[in-house]
């Protein structure tokens, strides 16, 4: 089983924690979303976090952009979640998943409406990079994912 709605229960399965509430990003998720970073922003090669999020949150759609390199892994850890690609059918994420996602391709992430979910966001490096946040996932096409 890897749908858990209770907290608690989830808390338990997560092994990396859940972490602070994510107010620093909270206006790019619909619902409440967690960070835990595991490595420090700034002094290490690559940025590392456990990015928790209740049932149904999900972050906006956005853009990892960069001229070269770049882009995000997603390494699923507890819950179920989706992953969605602008133009593409959705995924269905759960613990053991990983995701890469190119630079500069549009996509959002997060739980499934009946499941708290967890990834580890790693932020690859890349030349002149940075993330542009765009329209959050509609209540409609969030809630006609079925799985």
């Amino acid at each position: 089983m890897s749908k858990i709605l209770d907290r608690a229960e989830f808390e338990k399965q997560d092994s990396f924690g859940v972490g602070a509430p994510n107010d620093a990003y909270a206006e790019f998720f619909i619902g409440n979303s967690f960070l835990k970073p595991l490595t420090e922003y700034g002094k290490h090669p690559v940025f590392l976090a456990n990015v928790t999020f209740e049932p149904g949150c999900r972050n906006n759609w956005h853009i990892h952009h960069a001229e070269q390199g770049g882009g995000q892994m997603l390494i699923c850890t507890a819950g179920e979640g989706w992953y969605q690609e602008e133009g593409k059918e959705a995924v269905s994420l759960t613990a053991g998943t990983v995701i890469a996602i190119p630079a500069n391709v549009k996509h959002w992430h997060g739980a499934k409406k009946d499941s708290w979910f967890s990834h580890i966001a790693v932020e690859v490096p890349g030349e002149n990079a940075s993330t542009e946040w765009c329209e959050a996932v509609s209540k409609e096409a969030y809630e006609s994912l079925e799985g």
